[in-house]
């Protein structure tokens, strides 16, 4: 099996290294030795250290070695949308099988690899765009696939699951837990895609499709990143008895006229600590899975890293590899469901409200009739006086948690308070998930 690596960044060269120190026990899973065929890189001459491969291997014209005649499968490691669909659409229509980890591509196009893959009668594989190392898609696409998924619930981004555990745990603020982070290599120079909750809004889409039969792009998926989360609302959440987790959150329901849809979204939630989602700590991922007959399902591990990433995508390869020397196919995009996407409007959640406000009588009657007009139901109030020395004279600091209702009702009655005399900010605003 001859393969072509797009791409010997962090996650190719511990692919390379991987072939090679695993390669006879690599053969005997396959039936066949891994080759590789040819290294795609942007540049010629970078020093790549003690890396086992020949130097003639490498290319800077991916193309020529993509449509090379003794390419078996098509390893994309390099990201983005483009050049890489062009790739990977041109293997896939020649029957080359396709193993990627570019997540940003199959939220963004994915149909079209799916498209290309139908034409060409070719495998697409993509077990590494989602949670690293842990096994996850294949489970949803194919161990699940004789079930109904109801709902998927996950932390998938590592940078802000350890800033966010860094927050819990020591009392910091955004900025001070974002700036650890950095310094320990969990956090890129520019962690933008991470914090604002693109990266976690890719893969929700990548998720959601699978769950639900029905092809979800990231633009379908509501998204909230946790640059606004506060050491505040992270110690409002422990009196709670609760922590704060950006999750993606994928789930079956219906539209006013009664038809099935699903809504997707990721943003920052408040969840409670009996929740198995909220002790995973550090950078570490977990994926909830709701099924009718299999029940609560738990997936759990590293979701990021040059190897525990290149361990998922041996582990596509091999698939693959066993595949295509047994004149076989793995199964086809399932999309049937056609299912309609959810505006987050009409999402069902619950919010966790922290207001600054007059502490005087009839204050509370005012604020609780805002809930009431937008028929949005409290189920906890909590009043205390405003903190000595904070310069808001006759204030008090009022934190409202609601029952479930539509998004659009919850937002429309934090806009309406807003607006009220007696509100002199809407200090936070909280989603809560998981039965508070």
């Amino acid at each position: 099996m001859r393969l072509a690596l797009l791409g010997c960044g962090t996650v190719g060269s511990e692919v390379v290294r991987l072939l090679h120190e695993q390669s006879a026990d690599l053969a005997a899973r396959i039936g066949a030795p891994l080759e590789i065929a040819g290294i795609a890189v942007r540049r010629h001459g970078r020093d790549r250290g003690d890396l086992p491969v020949d130097p003639a291997l490498f290319t800077t014209d991916p193309l020529a070695l993509i449509k090379s005649d003794d390419v078996d499968v098509v390893v994309e490691m390099v990201g983005g949308i483009e050049p890489a669909r062009t790739w990977l659409v041109e293997a896939l229509r020649a029957g080359k099988s396709v193993v990627t980890a570019n997540k940003a591509l199959l939220a963004e196009d994915g149909g079209a690899l799916h498209d290309a893959a139908a034409e060409g009668g070719a495998d697409l594989y993509y077990e590494a765009s989602v949670a690293g190392a842990i096994p996850l898609l294949r489970p949803l696409r194919e161990s699940l696939h004789g079930d109904r998924i109801n709902r998927v619930t996950g932390i998938v981004n590592g940078t802000t699951n350890f800033i966010l555990s860094a927050m819990d745990a020591s009392g910091a603020g955004f900025a001070e837990a974002l700036e650890e982070a950095t310094e320990l290599g969990y956090a890129e120079a520019d962690p933008t895609a991470d914090v604002e909750g693109f990266d976690a809004a890719a893969k929700a889409a990548i998720l959601a499709s699978l769950a639900f039969h029905t092809r979800v792009g990231a633009a379908d998926v509501y998204r909230e990143g946790i640059t606004e989360v506060t050491a505040a609302d992270m110690a409002s959440a422990k009196a709670m008895g609760c922590t704060i987790k950006l999750l993606c959150i994928a789930a079956r329901g219906a539209d006013p006229q009664g038809r099935e849809t699903v809504s997707v979204r990721v943003h920052p939630a408040m969840i409670p600590l009996s929740h198995p989602l909220a002790s995973v700590g550090d950078a570490f991922n977990a994926v909830f899975v709701e099924a009718e007959a299999a029940g609560q399902l738990m997936f759990y591990g590293r979701g990021a890293g040059g190897a525990p990433t290149a361990s998922a995508v041996l582990g596509d390869v091999v698939a693959v590899a066993r595949n295509r020397l047994a004149g076989a196919r793995a199964a086809s995009e399932s999309a049937y469901a056609d299912l309609s996407v959810r505006p987050m409007g009409e999402a069902l959640t619950r919010y966790h409200i922290s207001l600054d406000v007059a502490d005087r009588p009839g204050v509370l009657a005012s604020v609780a009739g805002v809930f009431a007009r937008h028929d949005v139901s409290i189920a906890t109030v909590r009043q205390g006086s405003a903190e000595a020395g904070s310069g808001r004279g006759e204030d008090a600091d009022l934190v409202i948690v609601t029952h479930v209702a539509p998004d659009a009702a919850l937002a429309a009655t934090v806009r309406e308070l807003r607006g009220l005399d007696t509100v002199r900010s809407v200090t936070s605003v909280l989603r809560v998930e998981g039965g508070v």
